[in-house]
């Protein structure tokens, strides 16, 4: 199979694909987080880090007024296009201030401002883990901070690196859609506790009825064990961590992290 190395989020096309084929589970749970966590009706949202927006685009579909922003142009241009195509879109933004009207913008997560406050953010698959140091940590949770209303929440989901347990180190999932599928796979190559951080191999076999390739990309992380991420938003006065949950996203199943979590969600609310 012919190797094609490269950043595999300049391919939306097969990464959203593979990421958005799972979405009902999230798109529920997000809802019954609104439901339950929020003391007002859940209109505006924001995502950042959206890439392709997976989610966007069905919560746009389901009537909230959505906004995103993402530092790779090739996503943020996909995402735009499907708001686009199926009459989604709204006014562009300006500058560095994205403005909640069903569209994403170029821009940095932990260097952003939006113009108008939300009620609610989500980011729940790992996103938050690129941002390599605590300085950009810490910066994007102020951003965040920033972002919400009072009372309003942020949906964070990552994974931990456990301190009782044996961490996972592989990942493979399929998807398909008509005549295109794409097997992922992510694996653990390198981790430094010291610099906290996780080296990843990542791979996207695609195929199509005329073609067969592989591509091939290598991502590092940031790691958190539990005590490190409460260590974290301690340092946020503004956010309270008000429930936590599993990757099972049930919002009726709130889990306690300890030791041996590793896959969690964190209800972030804003005081």
């Amino acid at each position: 199979m012919e190797t094609i190395a490269g950043h595999l989020y300049d391919y939306p096309k097969y990464y959203d694909l593979v990421y958005g084929s799972d979405w009902r589970a999230e798109f529920d749970f997000l809802e019954d987080c609104f439901q339950k966590h929020v003391q007002r009706p859940v209109r505006r949202l924001f995502e950042p880090a959206c890439g392709t927006g997976r989610l966007l685009f069905r919560l746009a579909e389901a009537g909230y007024d959505v906004a995103g922003n993402d530092l790779n142009e090739k996503a943020v241009a996909f995402c735009n296009a499907r708001l686009e195509r199926r009459g989604l879109a709204g006014s562009a933004v300006v500058g560095n201030r994205a403005v909640v009207s069903n569209r994403a913008v170029v821009g940095d997560m932990a260097d952003f401002r939006l113009a108008r406050q939300v009620d609610a953010a989500i980011c729940t698959i790992n996103s938050f883990r690129h941002l390599l140091d605590e300085q950009a940590a810490l910066a994007h949770l102020q951003c965040m901070a920033a972002a919400l209303r009072r009372s309003g929440i942020y949906v964070l989901g990552l994974h931990l690196s456990p301190t009782d347990a044996e961490p996972q180190d592989e990942e493979s999932w399929t998807a398909r859609r008509g005549n295109l599928a794409v097997l992922s796979r992510l694996s653990v190559t390198a981790r430094d506790p010291r610099r906290r951080l996780e080296t990843c191999d990542m791979t996207f076999d695609v195929y199509t009825p005329r073609r067969q390739f592989r591509l091939a990309d290598t991502v590092q992380f940031r790691m958190y064990s539990a005590e490190q991420m409460a260590t974290l938003l301690a340092e946020i006065e503004a956010l309270e961590i008000v429930e936590t949950y599993d990757f099972g996203y049930d919002v009726d199943a709130a889990i306690e992290i300890d030791g041996q979590t590793e896959d969690v969600v964190y209800v972030l609310r804003k005081r």
